[in-house]
C-alpha cells in the first residue's frame, strides 16, 4: 500500500488528484515539525539553530560551529594568507554558501533587470547523457553557467531576467496576475551557445532539516512511488536514480529540485565546485571545461581546496540544523486551512508525516517523527513549469516535491516571498496557481474556493 502523499510541486504546494481526501483528524504534537530537532523561533535566525538534542560533547559541538564557519565565510582567490579558504573560482557564481542560502534559507531571482544573479543559477546541457547517465555538459561551458570569475579569467556569460505578466481570475471573479520569467544570455566567452542547449534556472533552497530527510529509509520512499498510476488516483510519483560519487554507483536521488543528488555529501561537494569553484576529494578537478585556457592555468588553493575534515564539518552542519516549529496551529482559521489542504488533494504528494530510520548515522536523527510535507518523489507539473531539461531519470517537466516545513517564515528570514524552482511565484497563492500536470485538478479546486477559504488555506501554509 502506498503511504499517503502530499501535493506535488515545485516548491510548494497544491496537489494533484482527481478525488478529494477526508479532512485529517487532529494530531497530537503536530507543531513539532522536526521531532526532537524542532525549535520555536520566529526571528531571522529561525533556520540557523542547531538541533536541541545535539550532544554536548565538545568535539560534536565544535564540528557544528566549524561547519557553520565554512558555510558562512567567503572564499578568496589563491594564493592567499587566509588559511584554508583560498582557491575561489576560477569561474564561480558566489563566494560563500550563505551568499545564496542566506541565513540557511532560500534564494530569490533578481528583482531588477540589471541586478546580478545571486541565489539563482542556470544549469545547462545538450541532448544525451554523460558517462554516469546524468545531463551532458555543453561544450566549452560544462553543466552550469558561471557569470563571475577571478582576475585574468573571463566570466562565461552575462545573464539577466525579465518578466512577462499573465492575467487570470479565480472562479469568484477575483483577478490575479502571474509573472513568467524570461532569461537572456549575452556575451558568451567561449563560443556561441549551441541551438539545442537546454537551460534550467534554479534558486537556492533552504538547507535546514536536510539531515532528517537524508535519514528517511529508502525503502519507504520507494514504496510511495506509483510511476504508472496503478491506483488511478491521478498521481504518478517516480523515484530518480542518480550517480553517487562516494559509492561509485547508482542510487536513490533525494536532494535538489529534480532529486538529482543522492546525499548531503554529494550535494555539498557538488555545490562547492559548481557554485564556487572549490575542489574536494569527491570533486577533484577544477571546473575548467576544454577551451577555457585561462581558467586551466589559473593558480589554485591546493589539491583539494577544501579538505575532507572541513567538508565533513559543513555536511554535519547541514545535517543537524533544526526545523522551525509550527505557529498558530491551534487557531480555527489554520485548522480549517489544513482541512482544505487535504480536501484539495495537496497532502497526496506533500506527504505530511514520516519517521526517520532507527539506524541513521547521526544519533540525533534516529527515530524522529517529522512533518516535512514532501514525498521526495518526482511529479509532472505540466508545461507551464517545465524547463525541458532531463536530469538522470527526471524529465523536463518533472520536479521533486519540496518540503513545506518552515515555509511560512521565508519572508521573516529572507525578506522575500519568492517560490517555486526558479522563484517566479511572488506569493504562496501564485505558487499554487502555477501548478499544472498532475497538480492541475488541485489547482483548479483552489481557484474554486471562496476568498475566505483561500485565506484559510494560505494561513495553514504560513503556519508550517
Amino acid at each position: 500500500m502506498k503511504p499517503a502523499r502530499g501535493i506535488l510541486g515545485l516548491v510548494l504546494l497544491v496537489g494533484c488528484t482527481t478525488q478529494s481526501d477526508p479532512p485529517p483528524p487532529e494530531e497530537s504534537g503536530e507543531e513539532l515539525s522536526g521531532g526532537a530537532l524542532t525549535v520555536f523561533d520566529e526571528t531571522r535566525d529561525a533556520y540557523s539553530r542547531p538541533a536541541p538534542n545535539l550532544r554536548s560533547d565538545f568535539d560534536i559541538q565544535n564540528r557544528f560551529f566549524v561547519g557553520n564557519s565554512f558555510f558562512n565565510q567567503n572564499w578568496v582567490t589563491a594564493p592567499s594568507t587566509t588559511e584554508g579558504r583560498d582557491g575561489l573560482g576560477p569561474t564561480f557564481n558566489a563566494t560563500s554558501c550563505s551568499a545564496c542560502h542566506f541565513k540557511d534559507g532560500r534564494g530569490a531571482p533578481p528583482t531588477l533587470e540589471t541586478e546580478e544573479f545571486l541565489g539563482l543559477l542556470l544549469r545547462i546541457s545538450v541532448p544525451g547523457v554523460d558517462a554516469h547517465g546524468g545531463p551532458r555538459g555543453v561544450p566549452g561551458y560544462g553543466g552550469q553557467l558561471n557569470h563571475r570569475s577571478i582576475l585574468g579569467v573571463p566570466a562565461e556569460v552575462r545573464t539577466r531576467v525579465t518578466q512577462q505578466l499573465q492575467g487570470g481570475a479565480y472562479d469568484d471573479g477575483t483577478p490575479y496576475e502571474l509573472a513568467a520569467p524570461v532569461y537572456a544570455l549575452s556575451e558568451p566567452a567561449f563560443g556561441a551557445f549551441p541551438p539545442d542547449m537546454m537551460v534550467s534556472p534554479r534558486v537556492a533552497p533552504a538547507v535546514f532539516g536536510l539531515g532528517l530527510l537524508e535519514a528517511l529509509p529508502e525503502s519507504v520512499i520507494v514504496a510511495g512511488a506509483d510511476p504508472d498510476d496503478a491506483d488511478g488516483d491521478g498521481i504518478s510519483g517516480r523515484v530518480n536514480r542518480v550517480w553517487d560519487p562516494e559509492l561509485g554507483a547508482e542510487t536513490l536521488g533525494r536532494f535538489g529540485w529534480k532529486a538529482n543528488q543522492p546525499s548531503l555529501l554529494a550535494q555539498n561537494t557538488g555545490a562547492f565546485l559548481g557554485d564556487m569553484g572549490i575542489t574536494s576529494t569527491l570533486q577533484p578537478d577544477e571546473n575548467c571545461p576544454a577551451g577555457q585556457d585561462a581558467c586551466a592555468v589559473a593558480l589554485h588553493g591546493g589539491m583539494p581546496e577544501i579538505d575532507d575534515s572541513k567538508i565533513e564539518a559543513v555536511t554535519f552542519y547541514t545535517r543537524i540544523l533544526a526545523v522551525p516549529g509550527r505557529r498558530h496551529w491551534e487557531e480555527q482559521r489554520v485548522v480549517d486551512g489544513k482541512a482544505h489542504f487535504s480536501e484539495l488533494g495537496c497532502a497526496r504528494c506533500h506527504t505530511p508525516q514520516w519517521t526517520t530510520s532507527a539506524t541513521a548515522d547521526v544519533p540525533e536523527l534516529q527515530n524522529q517523527h517529522i512533518r516535512p510535507y514532501t514525498d521526495l518523489l518526482l511529479h509532472d507539473l505540466g508545461d507551464g513549469l517545465a524547463d525541458g531539461r532531463p536530469d538522470f531519470l527526471a524529465t523536463g517537466s518533472e520536479w521533486r516535491t519540496p518540503p513545506l516545513w518552515g515555509i511560512g517564515l521565508v519572508q521573516t528570514v529572507n525578506r522575500h516571498t519568492r517560490f517555486l524552482h526558479d522563484g517566479r511565484a511572488r506569493s504562496l497563492a501564485e505558487a499554487i496557481l502555477w501548478h499544472g500536470g498532475e497538480a492541475a485538478a488541485s489547482r483548479d479546486r483552489f481557484r474554486a474556493l471562496s476568498s475566505a477559504q483561500r485565506g484559510e488555506l494560505l494561513a495553514f501554509l504560513e503556519s508550517l
